[in-house]
């Protein structure tokens, strides 16, 4: 499993337009064959920045997904209302600390 990550910057006036697409889409990208989580972050300090945080089984899946006709629809909507070109990175988590230890101040 692999975790996907989304960054796009949206015009402002945009935005309304843009989330209301989302709560249509979620659900649907969400049963996405090989979707495990799906999650909208905003940042916090510029607002017209969003994310996608989105868990893959495997790299073909997603592949699969932007391949779809339900991938084309969503970017079809969703880019034309960016401010910049997105970004995206998939990575894998790797835990450096080992969970069950107590963090030391």
């Amino acid at each position: 499993m692999f975790t996907r990550i989304v960054k796009m910057h949206f015009r402002e006036e945009e935005i309304p337009s843009f989330l209301a697409n989302f709560e249509t889409v979620k659900l649907k990208i969400r049963k996405f064959p090989g979707c495990e989580h799906l999650k909208l972050l905003r940042d916090k300090n510029d607002t017209t920045i969003f994310f996608t945080y989105s868990k893959w089984q495997t790299v073909e899946d997603l592949e699969a997904y932007r391949n779809s006709t339900l991938f084309k629809g969503v970017w079809a909507t969703t880019k034309p209302k960016f401010r910049s070109k997105a970004e995206a990175w998939s990575v894998d988590v790797k835990e450096l600390v080992d969970p069950s230890e107590k963090h030391e101040a």
